[in-house]
């Protein structure tokens, strides 16, 4: 079981209940679906949700470029510019250099179990973030 946040315009907002492997488009039905008119090419119907990702629903600025994780939020930091640890999603950290899926969600794992980062170089606790990999990333980041 998997427990997903969905936003925006569908039609019974809030947290969902889905059986472990669940697509986008089997959490927004059980969301009531989307509201009438709402544009969702902007959502990967077909990625596997995982437990305790955000999925915002046709509101402005958001994106999904596919890649598993949660829809980047509303205002989310122009591309080029540092990502915060403490804020980012799935898709905003898979989108960093050197970082895939598996990482970005160790990261987000990390975060989860330990409360927000205070420091940049709390990274390298993250399993799989070295010091090479720790150096290559630090000024992709920020708190």
């Amino acid at each position: 079981m998997v427990v997903v946040h969905v936003a925006g315009k569908v039609r019974r907002p809030g947290l969902v209940r889905a059986p472990t492997g669940s697509r986008v488009a089997d959490v927004l039905t059980l969301a009531g679906g989307p509201l009438p008119g709402v544009d969702l090419t902007t959502l990967n119907l077909a990625r596997q949700v995982t437990d305790g990702e955000q999925i915002l629903v046709g509101l402005p600025g958001t994106s999904s470029t596919g890649a598993p994780g949660s829809t980047p939020s509303a205002g989310a930091a122009p591309a080029g510019a540092p990502v915060n640890l403490n804020t980012a999603t799935l898709d905003e950290l898979d989108a960093l250099p050197g970082v895939g899926p598996v990482l970005a969600q160790r990261i987000l794992d990390y975060r989860t179990q330990n409360g927000p980062f205070t420091t940049i170089d709390q990274l390298q606790e993250v399993p799989g973030v070295g010091p090479k990999k720790f150096e290559s990333l630090k000024t992709h980041v920020r708190i």
